[in-house]
C-alpha cells in the first residue's frame, strides 16, 4: 500500500513539474550581407493550447521575408507528455554591423515568459559555405529535383489584353511540412486578378528532361498591363522544407538520395525561386480610334434598355445599361450618354458578376433613376460602347437604340397637397370668394420687436450659410477626385470588413482572404492616391514610411499582407482559426494606421 501511494505521488510530481520555458535561437549568429537566417522563438510546457497574446521584437535592422510560421511537437517520455510551440521567422539583413534581436514574450497560465536578446553579427560575403548541407547534399543536387516554373501563355501582347501566369512546383524529393512565402511577385505595370485554384496542393506526373516529377499548382494570375514597353514579373520565393536521407556513401548520391527508407533523415528548409518573366507590350493602334473609346479591351457585347417609354412627370425611369463579355471587368467604365432637358438623372447603381476560371469575363450592369420634371416628347439618344478586339486587331463600336419618352403632366405638389387635405368644392370650378373682412383685425403690437420676427430672419440666414459651405465642400471634393477617394477611404474599407465578417461566418475562405485583402488594398489605394494598376505592396509601404507611420505597424502590415495570399491557395489546418486572426490582424492594421494619418 505504502509503495503504491508513494509512485502515485511520484508520478504527480513528474506530471505537474514539467518546467515551462520561452527561448530564443538562430541557425546562426554570423551571417553574411543579404543571407538570409532563421529565427526560432520555442516554448516549451505541458500544455501549449494556454498560449496567448505572443509578442514578438521588433525587427528595425533587418527585413521580414517570412513569418511567424508556426509548428507543434508533442512527446511523451515514461508516461509524462510534453509539447512545443515554434514561432519561426526568415530575416534578411543588408547592413554590415552587430544588431541586437530584442526579447519576445508569450503569456501562459496568467504568466509573462520573455527570451534573452540575440546580437546577429552582419560580415562581408558569405559567412560560411553554404553549397554543403549537413546531410551531405549540395543546393546544386536539391535545385535539380525541386524547382518552381512560371510560365506565361503570351510573351507579346497588347495594352489591356490578358496574359495568364501560372506558377508550378516540380519535386523529386518529400516535402515535409507547410510550404512558407517568403516574397510574392511584383506586378509592376499590370492589373492583377488571381484566378480559381484548389485550396490544397494535389500533385500530376510530369516528364521533364527525361526525368518523372510530381508536379502541383502554387497559384494562376491574370495579368493586364496598363502601360506598354517591355515590362517584367519578379519571381516568387517560398521556403520549402524538404526531407533529405543522410548520404552513406558519398559515391553513390541517389542512392541514399532517394533511397534507403531505414536510413538516418533530416529536414532542411531549401529557398526555392522561380523564374522571372517578360511580356512586351504593345500599345494601342491610334488609327480609326472611335471616340466613345474608354480603354475596353477584350470581346464585349453591349445593351441598353429602359423599363417603359410612357411616363408622367416626377415618376421614376429606369434606364439599364449592360457590358458582358471576356476582358477586365473590373476596370471597364460605363459609357457617357446625353438627357434631353427637363430629365434628371441620378447616380448609378452599379453590379459586377466577375467569373476567374481561365479567362476573366462576366458583366458589369448599371442602373440609373431617371426623373422626367417636364411634360412632352423626349428623346435619349443612342448610347455608344467601343471596345479593342485584340483577337482580329481592331476597335468595334456597339450603339443602343434611340429611346423616345412620352411624358404626360403628372400631378403637381399643389394638387397633392389639396387632394391630402380633402377641400371641398363648390360645385363650379371656381372656389366661393368671401365678400366682407369681418373676420380680419388690425394688431396693435409691432412685428418688428417680436422675438418670432427675429428668429424667423436669423435662423435661415445660417441654414443657408451652412448649406452653402457644404455644397462647396462637396462640389470640391467633386472636382478633386483624389481629395473623394482619400476622405472616402476609411469608409469603403468599413463596407470590405463588413462583407469579410460575413464570409468568415460562412466559413468561405477564398473570398473571405480575397475580400479582405481588398479591403487592405483598396483602403491604400484611396487614402495614398495610387492607381489600380500601379499598386504594389513595396509601393504601399514605401508611402507608409514616408508619412512616419509607426515601422512595426508597416512591417506588420506587409507580413499580413503577405500571409493573406498565401493563405487564399494553401488555408492550412484550422482556417476559421487562421481566418478569426487576419482579421483582427487586419482591423488593427487599418484603425491604426487611420490613427497615425489623423495625429
Amino acid at each position: 500500500m505504502f509503495v503504491r501511494l508513494f509512485f502515485t505521488i511520484l508520478i504527480f510530481l513528474v506530471q505537474f513539474g514539467v518546467a515551462q520555458n520561452f527561448t530564443a535561437t538562430v541557425d546562426n549568429t554570423t551571417v553574411g550581407v543579404n543571407e538570409r537566417f532563421q529565427l526560432n522563438f520555442t516554448f516549451e510546457g505541458k500544455d501549449i493550447n494556454s498560449l496567448k497574446n505572443f509578442n514578438p521584437p521588433s525587427f528595425n535592422n533587418f527585413k521580414v521575408l517570412s513569418g511567424p510560421n508556426q509548428s507543434t511537437s508533442m512527446q511523451i517520455i515514461n508516461g509524462v507528455s510534453s509539447s512545443s510551440l515554434t514561432l519561426s521567422y526568415i530575416l534578411l539583413s543588408n547592413s554590415l554591423g552587430t544588431f541586437s534581436v530584442g526579447s519576445a514574450s508569450i503569456q501562459y497560465d496568467g504568466k509573462t515568459y520573455s527570451t534573452s536578446p540575440i546580437k546577429i553579427t552582419i560580415v562581408q560575403g558569405t559567412a560560411k559555405p553554404k553549397e554543403e548541407k549537413q546531410s551531405g547534399v549540395s543546393d546544386q543536387e536539391i535545385a535539380e529535383n525541386l524547382f518552381i516554373r512560371a510560365t506565361i501563355d503570351k510573351n507579346k501582347v497588347y495594352q489591356g489584353e490578358q496574359v495568364t501566369v501560372t506558377y508550378k512546383l516540380y519535386t523529386r524529393l518529400t516535402i515535409a511540412a507547410q510550404m512558407s512565402v517568403d516574397k510574392l511577385p511584383q506586378y509592376q505595370g499590370f492589373w492583377a486578378e488571381e484566378l480559381e485554384a484548389a485550396r490544397n496542393i494535389s500533385f500530376s506526373t510530369e516528364v521533364v528532361n527525361g526525368k518523372q516529377y510530381k508536379v502541383g499548382l502554387l497559384k494562376k494570375v491574370a495579368l493586364f498591363p496598363s502601360q506598354s514597353g517591355k515590362l517584367e514579373v519578379t519571381p516568387l520565393e517560398l521556403t520549402i522544407p524538404i526531407q533529405i536521407q543522410k548520404k552513406k556513401n558519398p559515391n553513390n548520391i541517389w542512392d541514399d538520395f532517394f533511397g534507403d527508407p531505414f536510413g538516418r533523415a533530416e529536414i532542411v528548409e531549401y529557398p526555392a525561386k522561380s523564374n522571372t518573366l517578360k511580356v512586351d507590350v504593345i500599345p494601342l493602334p491610334q488609327n480609326n480610334k472611335p471616340d466613345s473609346f474608354k480603354g475596353a479591351v477584350g470581346k464585349y457585347n453591349f445593351t441598353a434598355s429602359i423599363d417603359k417609354r410612357k411616363t408622367k412627370t416626377n415618376e421614376p425611369v429606369t434606364l439599364k445599361i449592360e457590358i458582358s463579355g471576356t476582358g477586365n471587368i473590373k476596370l471597364l467604365e460605363l459609357p457617357p450618354f446625353e438627357l434631353p432637358n427637363g430629365v434628371e438623372k441620378y447616380d448609378p447603381k452599379i453590379n459586377e458578376q466577375i467569373r476567374r476560371s481561365g479567362f476573366i469575363s462576366g458583366s458589369k450592369t448599371a442602373e440609373y433613376l431617371l426623373i422626367p420634371r417636364i411634360a412632352g416628347i423626349r428623346e435619349i439618344p443612342e448610347i455608344e460602347f467601343s471596345y479593342f478586339d485584340p483577337g482580329i486587331n481592331s476597335y468595334k463600336t456597339i450603339r443602343s437604340d434611340k429611346f423616345v419618352l412620352e411624358i404626360e403632366q403628372g400631378s403637381s405638389t399643389a394638387d397633392i397637397y389639396s387632394n391630402q387635405q380633402s377641400v371641398k368644392q363648390l360645385d363650379s370650378d371656381i372656389r366661393f370668394i368671401k365678400t366682407n373682412s369681418d373676420d380680419v383685425h388690425l394688431k396693435g403690437e409691432v412685428l418688428l420687436f417680436k422675438p418670432g420676427f427675429w428668429l424667423a430672419s436669423i435662423i435661415p440666414t445660417f441654414i443657408a450659410a451652412g448649406l452653402i459651405i457644404w455644397k462647396r465642400k462637396q462640389d470640391k471634393l467633386h472636382g478633386n477626385i483624389r481629395l473623394l477617394q482619400y476622405s472616402k477611404a476609411e469608409k469603403v474599407a468599413k463596407k470590405r470588413f463588413k462583407n469579410a465578417r460575413k464570409l468568415l461566418a460562412l466559413n468561405n475562405v477564398e473570398s473571405f482572404y480575397s475580400e479582405i485583402s481588398q479591403a487592405l488594398f483598396g483602403y491604400l489605394e484611396d487614402k495614398f492616391h495610387i492607381p489600380k494598376a500601379e499598386f504594389t505592396l513595396d509601393r504601399a509601404v514605401d508611402e507608409l514610411l514616408k508619412r512616419n507611420i509607426n515601422p512595426e505597424l508597416v512591417q506588420k502590415m506587409k507580413a499580413n499582407a503577405e500571409k493573406c495570399e498565401y493563405l487564399r491557395f494553401a488555408p492550412g489546418t484550422n482556417p476559421s482559426q487562421a481566418m478569426n486572426e487576419m482579421f483582427k490582424s487586419f482591423s488593427y492594421i487599418v484603425i491604426n494606421i487611420e490613427r497615425y494619418i489623423s495625429k
